[in-house]
């Protein structure tokens, strides 16, 4: 394993791509994208420093990727051969159980943006999302573009500001261009709704065993 610096906006790996290399990000944060054949994209993970790309290669080994992994900030990271790291988890013991701990939480986050694209507004939708990105960050200061945005929520960029704006209007946030400040973190939770709460906790109770 190996120290390496992640580039904003670098693509580690692209859909369909084999995972050869496993990173495991200690400041920056990676989106994991879904992209259709019309081009349009969808965010179906994000991974900080809770976590790891590439848990499909030790789960399963040789596979290729689903989605794109592109780095959304960058920062240091750790990174190591794919198949060594498989052999390593196959010996069983604390490493393996941890990934498998991480893994349930992985299918609960899946779970859950599944239940938001169906039952929640779109508003409640980016909410969930600044919410998941700051703690991450771990601070409520976000550098992130209405693109950029727009692409990982699949939605249109004039959607974003209307979710933004009466955010925004009720002092929740505060909303320029390229910079998000989160002003009242207890409001957004509320917005956010109940499912940021159940991967709140089962994120938390993940990193309790860790």
């Amino acid at each position: 394993m190996s120290a390496f610096s992640l580039q904003s906006e670098e693509i580690l790996y692209e859909q369909d791509d084999p995972i050869s290399q496993v990173f495991f990000p200690e400041r920056a944060i990676v989106s994991l994208v879904y992209l259709l054949e019309d081009g349009a994209t969808t965010e179906v993970g994000v991974v900080g420093n809770e976590g790891l790309v590439g848990l499909p290669a030790l789960l399963v080994g040789k596979v290729q990727s689903l989605s794109r992994a592109m780095v959304q900030s960058g920062g240091p990271a750790l990174r190591a051969p794919a198949e060594p790291l498989k052999q390593f988890f196959d010996r069983g013991g604390h490493f393996h159980q941890l990934l498998l701990r991480y893994s349930q939480a992985r299918l609960d986050q899946l779970s859950l943006l599944a239940i938001y694209k169906t039952h929640y507004s779109i508003r409640e939708q980016f909410a969930y999302w600044l919410l998941s990105i700051s703690d991450r960050a771990h601070s409520d200061e976000l550098h992130l573009t209405q693109k950029f945005i727009a692409e990982m929520l699949g939605i249109r960029r004039a959607s974003v500001t209307d979710a933004a704006r009466p955010l925004q209007e009720a002092g929740i946030i505060r909303y320029s261009r390229g910079r998000i400040v989160i002003l009242d973190r207890e409001a957004l939770e509320v917005t956010a709704g109940e499912c940021y709460q159940v991967m709140k906790r089962a994120f938390t109770h993940f990193l309790e065993i860790v």
